[in-house]
């Protein structure tokens, strides 16, 4: 594997102890800003008394324009293309399946904003990150602590950290029972949390390197990473020894050892890879089923389509001249222009309507 790249080592994956920052933009808009908005001279006048406190300084500036992107670039790009993730590269509707997809997107950033001029490039890439790993962490929560059917009560007072998803669903208590006390258990909370970075800095590795290396290694980090390395212990065809029937269901996956729940590698020793193999992780990305084996004839296809359209985003993102990603450096205009840096849809090259 290759070397982590000298910006990359630089940045520090958050914890799931880090919280909200003073200017970190949340939702519902506050009265102030209600009211700022209402009136340009009281807006005017209050961002010059927040420069003079910092609030326009580059490193501040840089982290509110890396919200912006994060929410209005990354976050929307599972539920945009649900229908190609979903029936087309089989991903279920879970939580495990967003992450993934929106971390996919959040790499292809990380190379743009690299290339930023010092000290614009560390201070948005540590920002996207930053912000990534915040909203990880307020929507692990709400898988953990789900609300009642009757009622959608947030995590925190001031709402989710971005807009809620539809490409998965947060299971509610059955009617009747009540909704549990208390917020979700840090210890389970922090776990996740070290699975996900792992999951980022890992992804983020091997793309890296697939730039260098050529499509045929970006094809197979696309498998392992997104496809879930289904078929890597071969495919399995329909025969009598191993049809699946509804007391024994066939199920078989990959081994990732920072994938669904936490492995240890001494207790796949013990019980046995072939064993380890059966046991669901909770990721929902296993083997088809044999009766299922003729899914994997669109894979390579599938893996081609998905290296082109890296391939498309990355130079399509170089192409932008630095003023226009990093914007105005103005406080109170972080967020314009980032619709013109909007993806494009995955196939086909559409872009979409901006």
């Amino acid at each position: 594997m290759a070397s982590r790249p000298p910006l990359a080592r630089c940045l520090r994956p958050p914890t799931a102890s880090l919280r909200l920052r003073k200017n970190t933009p949340r939702r519902p808009t506050s009265w102030l800003t209600r009211k700022l908005e209402e009136s340009p001279a009281a807006k005017s006048a209050f961002l010059k008394m927040a420069n003079v406190m910092g609030y326009g300084s580059p490193k501040q500036v840089a982290g509110r324009r890396a919200f912006a992107m994060y929410e209005q670039l990354c976050v929307v790009r599972p539920d945009e293309d649900m229908a190609f993730w979903q029936e087309e590269c089989h991903l279920p509707p879970t939580f495990q399946s967003w992450f993934t997809i929106v971390n996919l997107h959040i790499w292809l950033l990380t190379v743009r904003l690299r290339a930023l001029p010092p000290p614009h490039g560390m201070n948005h890439l540590q920002a996207l990150i930053d912000h990534f790993f915040l909203d990880v962490e307020d929507r692990i929560r709400a898988v953990l602590q789900p609300a009642t059917p009757d009622t959608i009560t947030p995590n925190s007072p001031l709402g989710p950290y971005t807009t809620p998803s539809q490409f998965y669903t947060i299971a509610n208590p059955l009617p009747g029972k009540k909704r549990p006390k208390g917020r979700a258990p840090e210890r389970l909370v922090s776990q996740q949390m070290k699975i996900f970075r792992e999951q980022w800095a890992g992804m983020g590795m091997s793309f890296d390197a697939s730039l260098i290396r050529g499509d045929a290694d970006m094809a197979a980090v696309v498998w392992r990473n997104i496809l879930g390395g289904r078929g890597a212990r071969g495919i399995v065809y329909p025969s009598n020894a191993n049809m699946s029937d509804e007391q024994n269901p066939y199920f078989r996956r990959s081994v990732n050892l920072v994938g669904g729940e936490v492995v240890k590698v001494k207790d796949i020793e013990k019980r046995g890879l072939e064993v380890e193999e059966a046991r669901d992780d909770g990721s929902g990305v296993h083997d088809y089923a044999p009766n299922e084996a003729d899914k994997y004839v669109a894979y390579p296809e599938l893996m081609a389509t998905l290296v082109a359209y890296v391939r498309r985003e990355l130079v399509r993102l170089q192409n932008i001249p630095d003023e226009k990603v990093m914007g105005a450096l103005v406080a109170g205009k972080e967020g314009e222009g980032v619709k013109d840096l909007k993806f494009g849809r995955v196939q086909a090259g559409l872009f979409l309507d901006r």
